[in-house]
């Protein structure tokens, strides 16, 4: 296989593209949350991991596209869930609106020609899974609980690596 440069957020730079497993590239993209129709901003994100996908592939890679579907747990500022809110203007059942919205991103990725990943679960049927990260995050002392809500603590996350919080994104702890 010809080498492939990809830029590295970690580093800053351009690197060859080496996968964990020789041959093989496992791809996760968060997919859409399924409240309300796509639009050509939420497209671009799949257009482009779709030409991702297919240029893996045509470069010898067996690739692993998994693209989940959120179907709760996207809160609004208040504290609503967009999908519970979605299901009450459209005066629908939740998973009535997960369906409704679901199909019309099937379809619009159709329109756009894009191929469908191997994988598309839902989270909903990772909730467990979801319950013991959160558990394991409160364990390790990197998390607390307010009223309810969990939060991740991003103070002891730094102190406990190093002063490596914001490293991808570039921001510093006091931003």
């Amino acid at each position: 296989m010809s080498q492939i440069q990809v830029y590295n957020s970690l580093t800053r730079k351009k690197e060859v593209f080496t996968p964990r497993i020789e041959g093989f590239v496992g791809m996760y993209v968060c997919g859409p949350t399924v409240y309300n129709d796509v639009h050509l901003g939420n497209c671009r994100t799949f257009v482009n991991f779709d030409v991702i996908y297919r240029f893996l592939r045509y470069k010898g890679y067996k690739v692993r596209y998994v693209r989940n579907i959120t179907d709760v747990g996207h809160l609004l500022d208040d504290g609503e869930d967009r999908i519970a809110k979605g299901a009450r203007l459209d005066q629908l059942e939740p998973m009535e609106v997960v369906q409704k919205y679901t199909n019309g991103f099937h379809k619009m990725m159709h329109i756009f020609h894009t191929e469908s990943p191997s994988i598309e679960p839902h989270a909903t049927g990772h909730i467990i899974e979801q319950i013991q990260m959160v558990k394991d995050i409160l364990d390790n002392d990197l998390a607390y609980e307010v009223n309810g809500s969990v939060y991740f603590d991003t103070q002891k996350f730094s102190e406990k690596h190093k002063g490596q919080y914001g490293q991808l994104s570039g921001r510093k702890l006091e931003d």
